[in-house]
């Protein structure tokens, strides 16, 4: 790893946003298969907004989400990072992981290989003991990220998000945790 503010994989950087990103972030953040499992689509501005709560994160925790850019040509393909969540739950306070890519590159293992590299530098270099990740039970392929990543469930933890309404379909939320020994130990096996 070079430093928290970018991360090489084997096929990715993870790197600060830029303002060049905001087009591109923009047009993944209005795509209605993107945000399936999100209150909605976000304008134009929610979209920068967005980015601005992503600038203030690092700069008050000095870490928090990334760009993801495939290494091979700099497409960027979406977001990753770490972030504290910003409503009160039975988990919380907290550090989480989350990605967001768009479309066209589903199915092609970036979720996972750009969330493994989130985890290990929160585990590795930032000292966390515990990282969550919540999404709602029918977002199957958010899950199998998590299962991935070494994350486990139980259905004592799922609960209702405090910022969608009432009787909403996407209230109920799923949560999955890793501990910081369960990473040490899954590394190792895998001779990371």
């Amino acid at each position: 790893m070079n430093s928290v503010s970018e991360i090489l994989t084997e096929r990715l950087i993870l790197r600060e946003l830029r303002p060049s990103d905001l087009e591109v972030l923009a047009k993944m953040n209005a795509d209605p298969r993107v945000m399936e499992y999100f209150p909605g689509i976000l304008s134009r501005e929610e979209s920068d907004a967005f980015a601005g709560r992503v600038r203030a994160h690092w700069a008050q925790y000095g870490f928090g989400t990334w760009a993801v850019e495939r290494r091979e040509d700099g497409v960027f393909l979406g977001v990753t990072g770490l972030s504290h969540p910003r409503f009160e739950a039975h988990f919380t306070p907290c550090v989480e992981v989350g990605w967001r890519l768009a479309a066209p590159y589903w199915g092609k293992g970036y979720a996972t290989e750009a969330a493994k590299a989130a985890v290990g530098l929160g585990f590795e270099r930032l000292g966390l003991d515990q990282i969550v990740s919540f999404t709602a039970p029918q977002n199957r392929r958010s899950r199998r990220v998590m299962e991935k990543l070494g994350m486990s469930h139980s259905q004592a933890d799922d609960f209702d998000h405090p910022n969608m309404p009432e009787r909403h379909p996407l209230r109920r939320h799923v949560l999955y945790r890793i501990q910081q020994g369960v990473w040490a130990e899954s590394s190792s096996r895998a001779g990371r």
